[in-house]
């Protein structure tokens, strides 16, 4: 396993400038992703950039440090490795399928974290190639938090790997529980407190460009704005999501949330307006 330690960050211009750069690569059959952690050995958790978070995401102060708000801080680490030779396909292109996050233990503002960033295993799917990036939080000796994440490479026509089964199959009837609406700009103040910067997620004319009709929601923005309204109403110590992307959320829309709650689980949908076509699929345990 090789070890990248990251001091400093390079802006988010080098990083987008380095993940467009990997357009030109052409590779033949992946057998596996070279085995690279990346590491940010010291992070503190800042309290303006967890409040511009949690206000983009619709989530109180009382909430404390949302549950995914660490993938903020292991982000520009994926950004990294899509811009640098352990990454043999181009960044564009790259689908976010699916993903885990689990909090062991509370994380307050001021807590130092080390953030690692780790690449994973190959799937199969019938779209292109998965492969699977592990991110961890870790405070002193003791893991804080950790995700799993599932990235569709579309196109790749020779796939290695076993094929990819979501841990989440159709659900039991949920009922509406709420409505919310994602503004046309929405992807643009995510990305600004993310670093997310996909050209998808901008604009309408960015995404055009890419081939879609309109810009779309980050997912995982959906996927928080759907918590603040699920999480408990104070800082809660243990819990796991886990989401998988259906259909794009174009932007702007008026979205629908549907949900079972079970004694210590809540499964959820976040579906359109008329409720009959999901964007997310989701668990939460806490």
């Amino acid at each position: 396993m090789k070890i990248i330690e990251i001091n400093k960050l390079p802006g988010q211009v080098a990083l987008n400038l380095g993940a467009l750069r990997s357009s030109s690569k052409r590779p033949t059959v992946v057998e596996a992703l070279p085995a690279v952690t990346y590491v940010r050995p010291k992070v503190v958790v800042d309290g303006r950039a967890v409040a511009a978070y949690a206000k983009v995401c619709g989530f109180k102060a009382a909430h404390g440090v949302p549950l995914l708000y660490p993938h903020m801080l292991a982000f520009p680490l994926s950004m990294m490795l899509f811009g640098s030779k352990y990454y043999p396909w181009p960044a564009m292109g790259t689908v976010h399928l699916a993903n885990q996050a689990r909090q062991h233990q509370r994380i307050h503002v001021g807590d130092e974290l080390r953030i690692e960033m780790q690449t994973g295993e190959l799937l199969a799917h019938e779209k292109g190639q998965i492969f699977t990036l592990h991110s961890r939080a870790i405070r002193g000796s003791t893991l804080m938090w950790e995700s799993t994440g599932h990235f569709l490479r579309v196109g790749v026509k020779q796939v290695t790997g076993p094929a990819f089964e979501g841990d989440l199959k159709d659900p039991a009837p949920l009922s509406h529980q709420a409505d919310f609406y994602a503004g046309a700009g929405i992807g643009r103040r995510y990305a600004f407190v993310s670093g997310d910067v996909n050209p998808i997620h901008l604009s309408a004319l960015t995404a055009r460009i890419l081939g879609f009709k309109r810009a779309i929601a980050h997912g995982m923005w959906t996927t928080a704005r759907a918590l603040s309204t699920l999480m408990p109403r104070e800082p809660i110590e243990q819990a796991c999501v886990t989401a998988e992307f259906k259909t794009p959320l174009y932007l702007p829309a008026r979205t629908s949330l549907w949900t079972s709650r079970t004694e210590g689980q809540t499964l959820f949908e976040v579906r359109n307006a008329k409720g009959d076509k999901p964007h997310l699929r989701g668990r939460v345990q806490c």
